[in-house]
């Protein structure tokens, strides 16, 4: 992957395909690489950027303070270096917030933006939310990063079929820098874009998870905040870019060639015959 030198520190990214830009952005404590079944689809109609965020993957871990609005300004910077103007927004969990981030900032910029697992504010403003963050902390500091690596992927990917996904984020978020990792904890912690979604000028899919953290309700909530179109994944968790690759991809290429979404039945969890045998590299 190339480097640029983004506000002070390294970003690692790359390119695939020709067409119109679109920016895959992942999810805590991982990399470009949680794209690896979502790329080769992609690249087929769109010039596809993945980046890893700082404090990620390859990318340069200062030792300051991060924020959501530090990671979208790096991915526009990122853009400018590459004479992007205009782009395609999609993020996953922590990208769907950085992604959201970014089309607040530059409106006129993100041509069209996918939130998966995501939400418009992490604040805590309920019981449950505080718990599952202040329990996440505990557990890095406690335990280390591999073993609290180890119950997330047990969580993320309960069934048999799923093992090779499991291994993989106990292999990749595993190896994350702990410091680094709770900077990106705090910096989502600390992030609300509740008060600006009116300012939100692209059209806008939410894509959610059955069984992701947050309860469907809210999401539907926040779906007609943002005016957006929300596609449910039956059974899927958290990770539904690689627990139903299928769905994921057919919603993407939808939506982002604006055609009709898939019909609601169709989109499900990928079944074991259909999972991929190994995870992405």
């Amino acid at each position: 992957m190339p480097l640029a030198s983004i506000n002070g520190t390294e970003l690692h990214y790359d390119c695939h395909g020709h067409g119109e830009p679109l920016l895959l952005i992942h999810g805590l404590g991982s990399s470009g690489a949680d794209w690896a079944f979502q790329i080769p689809v992609l690249r087929e109609r769109f010039r596809v950027v993945v980046a890893d965020l700082r404090g990620s993957g390859l990318s340069g871990k200062p030792s300051e303070a991060y924020s959501i609005a530090g990671f979208a300004d790096d991915l526009w910077c990122l853009l400018d270096h590459l004479a992007i103007d205009r782009s395609h927004l999609v993020g996953f969990s922590l990208g769907g917030a950085v992604a959201l981030e970014m089309a607040l900032q530059r409106p006129r910029q993100c041509h069209r933006l996918v939130m998966i697992n995501a939400l418009p504010s992490y604040r805590i403003d309920h019981w449950r939310k505080w718990l599952e963050a202040w329990t996440q902390i505990a557990m890095v500091r406690v335990l280390g990063l591999p073993r609290t690596a180890s119950m997330i992927a047990k969580r993320l990917f309960p069934h048999p079929h799923q093992a090779p996904m499991q291994r993989r984020v106990v292999e990749v978020v595993g190896a994350n820098a702990p410091d680094a990792y709770l900077r990106s904890v705090r910096a989502l912690m600390n992030w609300c874009a509740r008060e600006r979604l009116d300012e939100l000028e692209s059209p806008t899919l939410l894509i959610a998870a059955e069984h992701d953290y947050t309860e469907l309700d809210e999401k539907r909530d926040w779906a007609r905040r943002l005016r957006a179109t929300l596609a449910v994944i039956s059974g899927s968790r958290h990770g539904t870019p690689f627990d139903a690759i299928a769905s994921t991809n057919a919603c993407l290429l939808s939506f982002l060639q604006e055609r009709p979404l898939p019909a609601a039945d169709s989109l499900r969890m990928d079944l074991a015959h259909e999972a991929p045998a190994s995870a992405p590299d």
